[in-house]
């Protein structure tokens, strides 16, 4: 198997494997002093206790009964508390997910609808002849297409990434089952790379993004504006379609994922959509924190 370049920066590829724990010898038997005769001699008599340990064993004869007293209380409250059920069924990074999920699908229902009655009040200020609101309309047309906020349609470049289909007991020396998955900075590269081809317009999944939105994975899921995701991670670009083409080709990161996909299989396929429509983002605008680059 090909040398391949690491994906996350400062993790060699070829991992240093554990040698095997020497084998434990058993330790020589001890025996007494020989006697001329060649037998063993007398073994000495314990050692009377002392007073310390003496001390020790009563100290312990009477914490014993409270420590299981303790413990058997504790046990007793799980069990009335529980009343037949898992304490920690709620408490998994899965269900914590799921819960975020349903809260950020609920508030972006409500964030439509008052949108909705935003825009209708809007245009019946505007047609009362308010021309406060009738220049803050303009201003805002001006800059929605750029910021995203109106739809759009074009030819698209739709990049697909997936996890690769061995199993464990498929892996070739050297790799680990966290390389057979996609990461953060593999969906990270490629919508970068396409950034900087120029794209015009962009969508995640089912979602638009912008130039600030954020890209974050837990595990194997991909986490998009308080949504989650699991693989394969379908990224599309609107643009001019040979030059999202050869960003692609030309970025370092992305040439790096190509070679775990021809190592250890995965998921890569690039193919052009002669037109599609993205919806208007519909995400927070505003940065809640930003790093200049050095």
């Amino acid at each position: 198997m090909p040398s391949l370049s690491p994906r996350v920066p400062g993790k060699p590829w070829r991992r240093a494997r554990p040698t095997s724990p020497a084998t434990a010898t058993t330790p020589a038997t001890r025996s007494g002093p020989a006697t001329t005769d060649g037998s063993a001699a007398a073994l000495t008599p314990a050692a009377t206790p002392t007073p310390a340990v003496t001390a020790s064993r009563s100290i312990w004869r009477w914490m014993a009964p409270v420590i299981f007293a303790v413990a058997g209380l504790l046990f007793t409250t799980s069990f009335q508390t529980a009343r037949g059920t898992d304490l920690r069924s709620d408490r998994g990074l899965p269900g914590l997910i799921e819960a975020s999920a349903r809260s950020v699908a609920d508030k972006a229902a409500r964030v439509t609808t008052l949108q909705t009655q935003i825009d209708e009040l809007t245009a019946s200020a505007a047609a009362r002849g308010d021309g406060t609101i009738t220049k803050l309309t303009v201003s805002a047309d001006q800059i929605a297409s750029v910021a995203g906020l109106t739809e759009v349609d074009g030819p698209v470049v739709a990049v697909t990434l997936d996890d690769a289909k061995k199993g464990s007991a498929q892996l070739p020396d050297g790799v680990t089952p966290d390389d057979l998955v996609v990461h953060q900075q593999d969906v990270q590269a490629v919508v970068n790379a396409l950034w900087r081809g120029g794209a015009e317009a962009m969508m995640i999944q089912d979602q638009r993004v912008i130039a600030t939105s954020a890209v974050r994975c837990v595990g194997n899921t991909l986490i998009l504006q308080g949504r989650v995701y699991s693989p394969p991670f379908v990224i599309k670009a609107m643009g001019k379609i040979d030059a999202l083409k050869a960003a692609l080709d030309a970025d370092p990161k992305v040439e790096i994922y190509r070679q775990y996909v021809d190592a250890i299989g995965l998921g890569y396929e690039v193919k052009v959509i002669t037109k599609s429509r993205f919806p208007a983002f519909t995400g927070a605008l505003g940065l809640s924190q930003a790093v200049v680059p050095r």
